[in-house]
């Protein structure tokens, strides 16, 4: 499990080497920075309930509200420590008790999808095999998922790498590295993704990375 959380089996210095580097300076000087970064493999469900608290929330923030979320609702795992609770046991949730992890209005958010879940068995192997813009679009549909929360789901929990999410730190490096001042969230993904090919997403992470240190 440890394993398969860390993709130990792909070569990620490979994979950046794949990236176009030789012909793109800022991503070289990422890439020389930041050797050996690499991508972890959440389980789906995970990260998808993890990104769907992410609305205007620090890091902390989040974990405490996933914990907050196993403690009350999840099954018990080791010494005192709960799995997150699964989209199943979510479905049958009423808002109200989410609302008392703190959740806000994330809470509608939560329960809408995992209504929508509930009714639609083997989403999460249609998700993992279907073809980027497809998983996209349906992810976009669930409550509280907009395009950039898609995207992050699909890099970190179906191993997409063609997803590049748009945040405040990418549209920032996009706008001082590559003169994209003024675009739009979704014109800067698409040039992401052409730009950066198939392995769109480790570009986004390199970026990412050296656009909060240098800024820090």
């Amino acid at each position: 499990m440890v394993e398969d959380y860390f993709a130990t089996d792909l070569d990620f210095d490979a994979l950046a080497d794949q990236l176009p580097w030789r012909t793109d300076p800022v991503m070289e000087k990422r890439i020389r920075a930041w050797h050996g970064l690499r991508l972890l493999r959440q389980p789906l469900g995970e990260a998808l309930l993890a990104f769907l608290c992410s609305s205007a929330k620090q890091i902390p923030h989040i974990a405490q509200l996933c914990e907050r979320m196993a403690a009350r609702f999840g099954e018990p795992i080791w010494g005192g420590v709960n799995a997150l609770p699964t989209w199943a046991r979510l479905a049958e949730i009423p808002e109200s008790d989410l609302r008392a992890c703190s959740l806000g209005y994330r809470a509608a958010f939560v329960h809408q999808t995992a209504r929508r879940l509930a009714a639609s068995p083997g989403w999460e192997a249609k998700i993992m095999s279907a073809p980027y813009a497809e998983a996209h679009a349906w992810l976009a549909e669930l409550p509280g998922v907009g395009p950039k929360i898609a995207d992050c789901v699909l890099l970190f929990g179906a191993a997409n790498y063609e997803a590049f999410p748009v945040d405040t730190w990418i549209l920032r490096a996009m706008a001082e590295r590559y003169g994209l001042r003024g675009w739009r969230p979704a014109q800067v993904a698409q040039f992401g993704r052409a730009h950066f090919g198939p392995l769109a997403g480790l570009a986004q992470q390199f970026l990412f990375s050296g656009e909060r240190k240098e800024k820090k």
